[in-house]
């Protein structure tokens, strides 16, 4: 039986791929350090485990509306308003099975065969992958380490052509944990607007920014720049719910409606508990996002502190997520952890593994060659040992 071309062609997520390397190791009886998962490591909070305890216990366990309940809509708009001073409609809302599968809906709908989309490199692995199921081409266009990993407004302009649909942005950003400043929000937004570009904004990490830096939702920069503007976020890593599985995109009304039809063919709904204990992770108690970060704020510190004590290695400063992408091409053509020199970003987090049993992702999946990405979503005593192997492996 034949499989289609653009499945063929597919290639798998290589964060998974690596997480999976991992487990495999582990089963072995090898003593792992494990960096490579983008979700936290804390448990899901209390409160929000007995809200799904008691939507299941009250019943509701049924199918519910394709799009998702309206409670869960209406709490999502009031959240965005209160943290974003945005207001949003609940016919603006669609709440779907986690946030890739929002970006899977928004390009969908949007694109068209051969319509190009602008990704600044480094990026979530996903994205290209995206992109090019919807039969559009993906535009990767390269950022600096000097300049935070944040697309400029030039790059930008020099990027658009007459096929130009869409742009992705990421702020706070998964690989790299950059946070771009308002003013070049507002100068790519502009561009946008001019050009009539929509702005897929994924804002999954909104709530986790560390001192010193500001967030800004993209639909929160002025009238015209919203109405160019998707907004995709969830709860997954703010609550410490990836497997929860509940995203949602903000749009205007009629690009709502579009991916409103579109996923009521895809699936029946978002799983109903989850919608449930969704809205008491936004109504509810909000310290435990306060814990989290600050429990990231210190590892982020840690790390940082770590890396630059290493002789050759950059990186931009984290200004959000929890993720540090760091530059270890000083280092190929030399032998480290004791064995044959590394040609490029995959090679050396494969000798990583093997030799200095540390799972890191490679950059070359992130569109960034020369680079590799460590989540330190781990406990304080595993990124010890964990940079401490890392060390010892670079000493060759």
């Amino acid at each position: 039986m034949q499989i289609s071309r653009i499945v063929s062609q597919l290639q798998p997520s290589e964060t998974l791929a690596a997480a999976a390397r991992t487990r495999e190791l582990r089963a072995q009886g090898i003593d792992v350090l494990g960096f490579t998962v983008g979700e936290p490591d804390f448990n899901t909070p209390q409160h929000i485990q007995q809200a799904a305890i008691a939507a299941m216990e009250a019943g509701h366990t049924r199918y519910t509306a394709a799009t998702g309940i309206p409670e869960l809509k209406q709490a999502i708009c009031d959240q965005a308003q209160e943290l974003h001073g945005v207001t949003w409609k609940p016919a603006q809302v669609t709440v779907s099975n986690g946030a890739k599968h929002c970006l899977h809906n928004v390009l969908f709908t949007c694109c068209e065969p051969g319509d190009e989309v602008i990704i600044p490199t480094p990026y979530w692995v996903s994205y290209s992958a995206l992109v090019e199921l919807t039969g559009a081409i993906p535009v990767l266009v390269q950022t600096k380490e000097e300049d935070g990993f944040c697309l400029t407004p030039e790059q930008f302009r020099n990027a658009i052509t007459p096929k130009t649909r869409l742009i992705m942005l990421n702020s706070p950003s998964n690989p790299t944990g950059g946070v771009y400043p308002v003013a070049a929000l507002q100068a790519l937004g502009e561009i946008a607007v001019e050009h009539n570009i929509i702005v897929l904004s994924d804002e999954i990490y909104d709530r986790l920014v560390y001192p010193g830096h500001e967030f800004r939702s993209f639909a929160s920069l002025g009238e015209d720049i919203r109405n160019q503007t998707i907004i995709v976020n969830g709860v997954s890593k703010t609550y410490a719910m990836t497997g929860w599985r509940v995203g949602w995109t903000l749009a205007p009304e009629h690009i709502s409606a579009a991916i409103n039809r579109l996923q009521s063919q895809q699936t029946s709904n978002p799983c109903s508990i989850s919608q449930y204990a969704a809205i008491e992770a936004i109504r509810g108690p909000q310290e435990c996002v306060a814990e989290m970060l600050q429990k990231f704020t210190e590892r982020r510190d840690y790390v940082s502190g770590r890396l630059r004590a290493i002789p050759d290695i950059s990186f931009a400063e984290p200004g959000g997520a929890f993720y540090v992408f760091f530059n270890v091409s000083s280092y190929f053509g030399k032998p480290v952890g004791g064995g044959d020199p590394v040609a490029d970003s995959t090679e050396f987090c494969s000798a990583l593994l093997d030799r200095g049993h540390v799972a890191l992702v490679t950059g070359d999946a992130f569109g960034a060659p020369g680079y590799v990405r460590l989540s330190f979503a781990a406990g304080m005593d595993d990124l010890v040992r964990g940079l401490d192997a890392i060390e010892n492996f670079l000493k060759g």
